[in-house]
């Protein structure tokens, strides 16, 4: 059990590694010149490298945690009421994924419509989210 929790923690580390960057691409290309089509196509072309690797990183994650949860039984069944709102936490990442997914797209077809303001406030939901996760499994305050 010990190497399936520690290669989760690996792989959900390494996922919200990039749910933190993504979004920080997504500013600076909010604060791209019009005219800078090569800045734009290079920032464009990490994000989406950055993107194809977080989904193969999300999947171990998700898979490695049901198997703690399912196969171990860390968490308990029916779900514990941390285990509860620690997969609220998952499900609200796996959101803010596919959020990050449609964003990119946006950008892609010129109709992103944001500040660089609001992509800085975008990208602290991550954090919150990591820092929830990681308090519900480590503390289990409820």
């Amino acid at each position: 059990m010990l190497w399936v929790k520690a290669f989760h923690i690996i792989f959900v580390a390494s996922w919200f590694a990039g749910l933190f960057y993504l979004p920080r691409i997504f500013v600076n290309l909010a604060m791209v010149p019009a005219d800078s089509v090569a800045e734009r196509d290079r920032l464009l072309l990490m994000a989406r490298k950055l993107l194809r690797f977080m989904n193969i990183l999300m999947l171990p994650a998700l898979a490695l945690g049901l198997w703690l949860w399912l196969g171990y039984g860390i968490g308990g069944m029916p779900p514990a009421p941390w285990m509860s709102l620690k997969l609220l936490a998952v499900a609200l990442a796996l959101f803010y994924h596919h959020l990050c997914m449609r964003h990119l797209q946006y950008f892609e077809s010129g109709q992103a419509s944001h500040s660089h303001i609001w992509y800085r406030w975008f990208n602290e939901a991550p954090v919150l989210l990591m820092v929830a996760a990681v308090v519900l499994v480590v503390v289990k305050p409820f």
